[in-house]
């Protein structure tokens, strides 16, 4: 990704440049395992080119940035009818927490950490490169 931004009440909040754009949802059934695990592969997963423009270097190889932002509607269960059902989403104390574990485990490893802030309406933007998304799941 080449930028990204969240913005807040017209109030830039988080903001990068190259790195990682990640939406990030908490499950009712994740534990603080998950939360670790969520760490680990989000610092170590290869989704930066090498030399040869193979995906091969993470986040901790390139030093690259990471914005984090909170979005439990990537928890919703869309599979019946015409309307999100949330309840496979952590109630918002659990999901507040577990993000806030998130963001703490990255800030250690990684210079440039920002983030969205839980529970507000935020705005995203980004300059995806590729475009290449990926779904992780811990």
């Amino acid at each position: 990704m080449a930028r990204a931004e969240v913005r807040i009440d017209g109030r830039g909040v988080g903001r990068i440049g190259r790195g990682l754009l990640v939406l990030v949802a908490v499950h009712r059934d994740d534990t603080p395992r998950d939360v670790s695990r969520l760490a680990e592969r989000l610092l170590s997963y290869r989704v930066f080119p090498d030399a040869e423009g193979r995906m091969n270097r993470s986040l901790r190889d390139e030093a690259a940035e990471l914005l984090l932002v909170p979005q439990f509607t990537l928890a919703a269960d869309t599979k019946k009818g015409t309307r999100a059902s949330f309840t496979k989403a952590a109630s918002p104390e659990k999901g507040a927490a577990y993000f806030e574990e998130l963001v703490s485990a990255c800030r250690q490893e990684l210079e440039t950490v920002e983030t969205g802030r839980f529970g507000a309406n935020m705005q995203v933007s980004l300059v995806n490169d590729g475009p290449v998304t990926f779904w992780l799941e811990s």
